[in-house]
């Protein structure tokens, strides 16, 4: 995809949260206490278990903290 294209897809699409009513906080800074937080709170809210396993490959395929935060924030309300 063209890098300009990339950019403007990544601008109109970040306030799009797959489980808006879903609000997770933590207070560890630690990526992957905030990646148990929302898988915890997917399964509290009854969301299916192929779609958690689906959030935890995105989430977990990422390779430092910012990017595992991008997905989080993708898939849940972090109340930022």
């Amino acid at each position: 995809m063209h890098r300009l294209l990339e950019q403007f897809v990544s601008s109109q699409t970040y306030n799009l949260v797959r489980y808006p009513k879903i609000r997770v906080r933590t207070d560890s800074e630690n990526p992957l206490a905030l990646v148990a937080a929302v898988r915890e709170e997917l399964r509290l809210a009854r969301v299916e278990a192929s779609e958690i396993d689906r959030f935890s490959e995105q989430a977990l395929s990422e390779s430092h903290g910012d990017a595992i935060r991008e997905v989080c924030k993708a898939w849940v309300d972090l109340g930022e």
